[in-house]
């Protein structure tokens, strides 16, 4: 078995070269187009397509078998199912531009009449003598192990011809991609550009109905970019990580493949895709779940450590306090804390150093703690005159304001608000709300 292994990703074998040349080209290929294809959020269009290739294919046999010839050429065959593809995207871009319905709608219309009369054709070829071995079918599952070299050279050369346009028109694309307004009015052949990825996400999607059929081709289109996007916000390296995502895809699944014939190429190719999703939907530095839930309980811990640096020092502005079970009960009156909450947020600070205890007395503030509490106070109260005097905001609702934001305010954000309030200099403001005493004494 590990000979076996090894001899498979060395790439020995010359049906495994041809096989992985053409699925790792329409890998990349899917995947640099399939990024402007998912961030326009026109991902079922390939779907659509994929499904209104299938008369096209039917077609092209049938013409072929009139025409006296075979009807089993892979570039014919293409070329119906080109026809059929682009003819199957004007509908959907008709039906949802010239009428009421949605463009999902329009999906669903197109992709079910489409492959409803494609399966059609299919029936009436089975039952014309001699074609039951025509082999259509794995146009409708994918048949890659069955891939020669002609159809290897075709689908590589066709998907280096999408890949170089792409890039070519890379700036026109992303301009388009995330302001198409803008873009028109500067005078952008809008709808040109439009045709165009349309047509090139069809060429795509016809490559890859001999690899994976048109029931899985969706995948090579949008399960590497939905990939890579978890990784990173910067459109030129989406675009390479989601070619390398799905050139690694064909070349893995096409390995596999070979090890377990018994394995259908197409279907195996897409469970790796599928795998290389789950793990950048978990583990991705930009959009991943354990990405965002770390940076959701950081959040909410400084959230809370901030909270209470203030809160203990507007308790000593407050004043009359003589023990740490005062100080509890004050807190959690004026900040709706339970007593446990309180605990485990004075814990993190007292592990912190930001704050000790001194036997009975409330909590003190080291030197550090301090300087940390008035600078959070500064920035909340800062906030709070912003909100009154430049945006309008009522008194009763400007607490609530800073409570939201003052937690993400930066250095450059700060010094704003000092320059839009210079009378306060580097002083503290005061509160403009009363602080209430634990005393029960009047608002001071």
């Amino acid at each position: 078995m590990l000979s076996q292994l090894l001899r498979v990703l060395s790439l020995a074998d010359y049906n495994t070269r041809v096989v992985m040349f053409g699925t790792m080209t329409l890998g990349i290929a899917g995947g640099v187009v399939g990024v402007f294809l998912l961030l326009r959020r026109r991902a079922l269009l390939a779907d659509a397509v994929s499904h209104a290739a299938l008369p096209g294919v039917a077609g092209a046999f049938l013409l072929a078998v009139a025409l006296g010839g075979s009807g089993r050429s892979l570039p014919l065959l293409m070329l119906g199912a080109l026809t059929a593809g682009l003819l199957g995207m004007a509908c959907v871009m008709i039906i949802s531009r010239f009428t009421r319905l949605s463009q999902d709608a329009a999906l669903g219309i197109v992709l079910s009449v489409f492959f409803g009369f494609g399966a059609a054709l299919l029936g009436i070829i089975q039952k014309m003598r001699g074609a039951q071995a025509a082999g259509l079918d794995s146009f409708i599952y994918g048949k890659t192990a069955s891939m020669i070299r002609s159809d290897a050279l075709l689908i590589g050369i066709a998907a280096l011809i999408v890949i170089l346009v792409t890039l070519s028109l890379f700036k026109e694309f992303r301009l388009y991609t995330f302001d198409s307004d803008f873009a028109a009015g500067d005078g952008w052949p809008v709808q040109r550009l439009d045709l165009l990825l349309m047509t090139l996400v069809v060429a795509v999607t016809i490559l890859g109905l001999q690899a994976v059929g048109i029931i899985l081709i969706i995948a090579i289109l949008i399960v590497p970019p939905a990939s890579a996007r978890f990784w990173t916000d910067s459109l030129r390296l989406m675009v390479l990580l989601s070619a390398l995502i799905g050139a690694l895809g064909g070349y893995l699944g096409t390995a596999i493949s070979a090890i377990a014939p018994r394995l259908p190429a197409g279907a195996v190719i897409v469970t790796v895709l599928g795998a290389a999703f789950l793990l950048s939907m978990l583990f991705g530095p930009c959009r991943g779940v354990i990405h965002l839930a770390l940076q959701s309980r950081a959040l909410k811990r400084t959230t809370l450590r901030q909270n209470l640096l203030r809160a203990l020092f507007e308790c000593e502005e407050a004043g009359a306090l003589h023990s740490e079970q005062q100080q509890l009960e004050y807190l959690s009156e004026i900040r709706g804390w339970s007593k446990r909450e309180l605990r485990k947020a004075i814990r993190m600070l007292a592990r912190s150093g930001l704050i000790y205890r001194v036997p009975g007395c409330p909590w003190q503030f080291s030197e550090n703690g301090r300087t940390e509490a008035m600078r959070v106070t500064r920035n909340h109260r800062l906030w709070e005159v912003y909100l009154l005097e430049h945006a309008d905001v009522a008194t009763a609702h400007v607490d609530q304001g800073a409570d939201f934001i003052e937690h993400v305010l930066g250095d450059a954000m700060v010094a704003e608000l000092e320059a839009s309030l210079p009378r306060f200099g580097r002083t503290l403001p005061q509160s403009i709300h009363g602080l209430t005493r634990f005393n029960g004494g009047s608002d001071g």
